[in-house]
């Protein structure tokens, strides 16, 4: 894993980029010399043209998830994510293809040629990711800990169709008792130092969770990452692999003395600046199907078109979203809340289409032009369900510490949840964005948004 402005990405998921983009380039600077056979003054133009080319267009399937991690995706996922790719790049690479510098000297032929090598790249890279995403130069990492928790990690770096890591083996800590682990896998606990240095291990991920009493060789752990070796708790490895800061393993220290969780003025103003414009371009992009939204609302159910309700933002104050209305009127007739479930039998047939594509959410740009919400963030949750929430979850409070948004980290990352385990493993996700929200990954969550929107994926 690689991290890039806060974020991590996988290594194998940057190497697959980097080929399809060296590829690509190949591919484009190879089609132009066979057909047109281009005069010497013009290959200084095509080159950096034809990079350029490259990367627009691996990092446009980058945001239609084409390179996203495979694990727990089946084969429709996979064929969805191929075919999206494919529809949205093709036209693009032809229409980008014609405004290059040496398109007219390539002809219309080498045109073809091109989108046709793109659409072939898109299908193979789609078939190799469900096969296997394999790593070149995978790091060596060694387990400390044979529980619960080392089974979980050892069961997260092996998911099928997922070859990111070699796994050297576990190591017994000292207040381990119980072995859930394959027995074959524990290494001699000769020591530490020594067996890092016969195995070659390049990272340690420490499994355990109880440090007192020599549980730990805390010495040894110290000289190994004095000899480069990485060395990872628990809730670094999740906020790493898995994108997400996990409850369970998570201690107020860490939040404390950890990096991460950075406000300031310079960061506030450039996320309003972003917020202000993309909410602006969007509204205005949007209008059309607003507007065609608020009619057929008013057609199948009759007023009112809008739907205000409290929410709890930045800080625990309450405020009131705007959303579409998608349930009957008397949708809570009996004044008690209630969980918005998938199917919910209360939606309306307008309801469940608006729902299923999120156009339901784009009032709530109105609540990101008066400075209620952010385009993304933590989404926001009514007071009765946060009071609860707060009560049952460790930290809950800590996603009020950003402004909520009208998409997230959680949304495109999870599926849609309506219960409090589903609050627990969302809420892991919403800390990892807290910790963690740049620019770039704000980006990175609204093409994610777009992916979802257009697969369907998490629809509720």
């Amino acid at each position: 894993m690689l991290k890039v402005f806060s974020h991590y990405f996988p290594s194998h998921t940057l190497q697959q980029v980097l080929f399809d983009a060296a590829l690509l380039f190949v591919l484009v600077v190879g089609v132009v010399w066979l057909q047109s056979w281009p005069d010497a003054q013009l290959w200084p133009t095509i080159t950096p043209s034809a990079s350029i080319f490259a990367v627009t267009m691996v990092g446009l399937n980058s945001a239609m998830g084409l390179y996203r991690p495979v694990r727990r995706r089946s084969n429709r996922q996979a064929l969805t994510s191929v075919a999206l790719s494919v529809l949205v790049s093709v036209p693009v690479a032809y229409v980008t293809f014609g405004f290059l510098p040496w398109a007219t000297e390539a002809g219309e032929g080498a045109q073809w040629s091109v989108v046709l090598a793109l659409g072939f790249l898109l299908l193979g890279r789609g078939v190799v990711n469900q096969r296997q995403a394999a790593v070149l130069f995978a790091p060596r990492v060694l387990i400390i800990g044979t529980g619960h928790d080392a089974l979980a990690v050892y069961r997260d770096l092996t998911q099928p169709l997922r070859r990111s890591v070699d796994i050297v083996g576990f190591y017994r800590s000292g207040g381990e008792d119980v072995t859930e682990v394959d027995p074959h896998q524990i290494l001699p606990s000769d020591g530490l130092v020594a067996l890092v240095r016969k195995r070659r291990v390049n990272e340690i991920i420490v499994a355990v969770r109880e440090r007192r009493g020599g549980a730990l060789p805390l010495r040894e752990l110290l000289d190994c990452k004095l000899a480069g070796v990485r060395v990872l708790d628990l809730s670094s490895f999740f906020e790493r692999v898995q994108g997400q800061v996990r409850v369970d393993s998570l201690r107020a220290s860490w939040l404390i003395y950890g990096d991460g969780f950075r406000q300031g003025f310079a960061r506030t103003l450039m996320k309003r600046c972003f917020d202000l414009t993309a909410a602006m371009l969007l509204l205005l992009l949007a209008s059309p199907m607003m507007i065609l939204t608020a009619f057929l609302i008013l057609l199948e159910d009759g007023a009112p078109v809008f739907y205000r309700q409290e929410r709890v933002g930045l800080g625990g104050r309450v405020f009131r979203v705007i959303k579409f209305r998608s349930m009957r009127r008397d949708a809570e007739k009996d004044g008690r809340p209630r969980w918005a479930t998938s199917n919910d039998d209360r939606a309306t047939r307008v309801g469940r289409v608006i729902r299923k594509l999120r156009i339901d959410e784009l009032p709530q740009l109105f609540n990101v032009l008066v400075g209620e919400m952010s385009l993304v963030g933590p989404r926001p949750e009514r007071p009765y369900f946060v009071d609860q929430l707060a009560r049952e979850i460790p930290f809950y409070a800590v996603r009020h510490c950003v402004k909520p948004g009208v998409t997230g980290w959680a949304q495109v990352r999870y599926q849609y949840g309506a219960s409090v385990d589903d609050a627990v493993q969302k809420l892991q996700y919403d800390l990892y964005y807290v910790k963690n929200h740049t620019l770039v990954l704000d980006v990175l969550v609204l093409f994610e948004t777009v992916r979802v929107v257009l697969t369907g994926e998490g629809a509720h």
